[in-house]
C-alpha cells in the first residue's frame, strides 16, 4: 500500500532552507578565490581586494578612496559610522564587477550584495552586521537611494569619485589603446554626463559641499581639453 507524503508548514520551510543552501553552494565556483579565514579580517579583506579586484576605474584603490572619503564626509557632518560595516562594504562593493563573481543580467551592486555573506563568512567579520553591509553595497551607485549612515556616506564617496581630477583619471583609464570603445571622445561624453547626473545625487551636507570643488575641477579640465583638441575631435 502506497502512503502519501504530507508536508507540514515546518517541513516546507526546512525544504526551502535546504534548497537555498544548495543553490548558494552551486552558485559558488570551486576555484573561486576566497578571503583568508582567521587572523585579522580587515587585513584579509584588503589583501583579497588588492590581489583580485584590479581595474583602473573600480579596483582596490577606488575602494580605499571610497572608505577614506566616506569617513571624512561623516566626520565633517558629525555622524558616527559603524566602521566594520563601512570597511567591508567599501572594499567589497564592486566585487561582482569582476569574474568569477559577476553574473550576466544582474547589476553588480545587487550581485555583490547577494554573495558578500559567503565571502565574509569565517573571516572573523561580525556577521550580525551583514545586513547593513548588504544594504550599503546594494545602494552604493549614485542613482540609488541609500538607507542608513554607512550606506549614505559610501554612496556619496562613490559618487564623488566620478568627479574632479580622479574622475578624469578613472574614465580615461578605460580608453581602449587599440582604438576600440571607449575611445577618447566617448570618455569625454561620459565625463560630461557625470557633470549633469552625479552632483544632484550627492545627498549628505558634506558631500554636497565637497562636490562643488570637484565639479569645478572637471569643468575646467574639459574646457582646457576641448580648446587643445579642436573641441575633442582630435583626441
Amino acid at each position: 500500500m502506497l502512503h502519501r507524503l504530507r508536508l507540514t508548514s515546518m517541513h516546507c520551510l526546512a525544504l526551502l532552507i535546504v534548497l537555498a543552501v544548495v543553490a548558494a553552494a552551486l552558485d559558488a565556483r570551486a576555484d573561486e578565490p576566497v578571503i583568508a579565514k582567521g587572523g585579522d579580517w580587515r587585513v584579509a579583506v584588503r589583501t583579497f581586494a588588492q590581489q583580485h579586484l584590479r581595474h583602473p576605474a573600480w579596483g582596490a584603490s577606488h575602494s580605499q578612496r571610497d572608505y577614506d572619503l566616506a569617513r571624512s564626509l561623516a566626520a565633517a557632518d558629525h555622524v558616527a559610522l559603524d566602521d566594520d560595516v563601512l570597511y567591508a562594504a567599501a572594499f567589497l562593493h564592486d566585487v561582482a564587477a569582476f569574474a568569477p563573481w559577476q553574473k550576466h543580467g544582474v547589476d553588480h551592486a545587487d550581485r555583490a550584495a547577494q554573495i558578500v555573506g559567503r565571502l565574509l563568512e569565517g573571516t572573523g567579520f561580525p556577521m550580525a552586521k551583514l545586513d547593513a553591509v548588504r544594504g550599503a553595497i546594494r545602494t552604493h551607485m549614485y542613482p540609488r537611494e541609500p538607507q542608513g549612515p554607512e550606506a549614505l556616506y559610501l554612496h556619496d564617496a562613490d559618487a564623488l569619485d566620478w568627479l574632479g581630477a580622479i574622475g578624469v583619471a578613472r574614465i580615461f583609464g578605460l580608453v581602449d589603446p587599440n582604438g576600440g570603445q571607449p575611445d577618447g571622445p566617448a570618455a569625454v561624453k561620459m565625463l560630461q554626463e557625470y557633470l549633469v547626473t552625479v552632483p544632484p545625487r550627492i545627498l549628505s551636507p558634506a558631500g554636497r559641499a565637497r562636490s562643488a570643488e570637484r565639479v569645478r575641477q572637471l569643468q575646467d579640465y574639459l574646457k582646457s581639453l576641448g580648446a587643445e583638441s579642436a573641441d575633442f575631435s582630435t583626441l
